[in-house]
């Protein structure tokens, strides 16, 4: 396989797929695909015209996802903004899907990225960013569950855990992310509920309904990030606070803790508290604890360390950081924070910059942006 060849020729068939009127974002993710396809196949079977080859495989992919996409926001169409709480509604085949995408001859992890890919419509660049790692290595990922699934008949349904893995994900990428999915997750989340007596599909659902109700507060008219501790309370949806709340109670109270049930205990505690100043921050470092030790995430880590400095003091939360790699996501961001009440605005300047240029979306590097700022303007005075 001539590598500097498939380089070469990567601009060309990018410029014809958006002159045929893709979008970039979307072209970039069809000739990435195309290129996987091409490193497979060509070695047995080289084309006369590598170029032509690589445009026609391509724009089908293109097409494909385009598809894919335009069925999903159909779907999104029929849902309202703000799912409305009670019993879930009628059953499509949307959740279906999910479970024959998690197709038992795949891997998990092939599974998620496979149902991400092609019902979530999530982008190759969306999926990698969620499971931390290079956008190429999740394109193979995607690429070899295609593959394996391709001569495989459809009667095998995956298993739960691995949809709600990918409901997770849906709503995460939909919460936070460019594309807003989180209503449709939570409308999926309520059927699987209805039709499956299993404590983490309860916890799932009181998870996303506890962060949703906190959605309207989270960013600022002009756009920009409120942090958790300066959010309005007032604004927050306490309809779905309780119903979340009596979800995830119920589900605890059958003692088979899984991580869903964890991280709803602590949204709940957020939730509950009138202010911030009155979060029983203790109680969310032992479910933090917990929830460590059912997954041993790097990210949970992260976020145990910020719950260490509010319930023992930054200094305490800067020891738990050091244990962790600083190449994990928005590690610079909470040493920053931690710094600042450590009352070292300096260093904390300087890691909010760096935090800005690492942040994932435009929204997290302005207000990482502004922060920095703020403390340079106090420490030039």
């Amino acid at each position: 396989m001539d590598e500097a060849l498939l380089r070469s020729l990567t601009p060309g068939v990018l410029t014809v797929l958006v002159r045929r009127g893709a979008d970039f974002a979307a072209a970039e993710d069809a000739v990435q695909e195309a290129l996987i396809e091409a490193v497979r196949s060509w070695p047995a079977d080289p084309p006369r015209d590598p170029k032509g080859w690589l445009v026609t495989v391509a724009w089908r992919k293109f097409l494909d996802a385009t598809r894919s996409d335009t069925a999903r926001r159909r779907r999104e169409d029929l849902v309202e903004e703000e799912p409305p709480p009670g019993p879930a509604p009628a059953v499509d085949d949307t959740l279906q899907l999910y479970f024959l995408c998690a197709h038992p001859s795949l891997t998990p992890s092939s599974a998620v990225a496979l149902t991400l890919r092609a019902v979530g419509g999530l982008t190759t660049r969306q999926i990698a960013r969620a499971y931390l790692v290079p956008e190429a290595t999740m394109a193979q990922r995607i690429s070899r569950a295609k593959r394996t699934v391709s001569g495989v008949r459809f009667d095998r349904p995956g298993g739960v855990a691995t949809v709600l893995r990918v409901l997770y994900l849906v709503f995460n990428e939909g919460y936070s992310g460019d594309v807003d999915l989180a209503a449709e997750a939570i409308r999926l989340t309520r059927q699987l509920a209805a039709s499956i007596d299993h404590p983490e599909v309860a916890g799932l659902l009181a998870l996303m309904l506890l962060h949703h109700a906190r959605r309207a507060s989270r960013t600022a008219p002009d756009g920009s990030l409120v942090p958790l501790a300066e959010q309005d309370r007032g604004r927050w949806d306490t309809t779905s606070i309780a119903e979340g709340i009596g979800i995830l109670q119920v589900a605890l109270a059958r003692d088979r803790l899984g991580e869903f049930q964890a991280q709803a205990a602590i949204a709940a505690l957020h939730a509950d508290a009138p202010t911030a100043e009155q979060t029983d921050w203790v109680q969310i470092v032992e479910w933090y604890d917990e929830l460590a030790r059912l997954t041993d995430s790097p990210v949970v880590r992260l976020n145990r360390a910020v719950a260490v400095g509010e319930a023992d003091g930054p200094r305490a939360g800067l020891a738990a950081l050091a244990a962790l790699d600083d190449a994990v996501p928005r590690h610079a961001a909470v040493a920053a924070y931690l710094h600042e009440r450590d009352g070292d605005p300096a260093t904390a300047a300087l890691l909010y910059a760096e935090a800005a240029r690492r942040a994932p979306n435009l929204a997290e590097r302005d207000h990482l942006t502004r922060q920095a700022a703020r403390l340079n303007a106090l420490l030039s005075h």
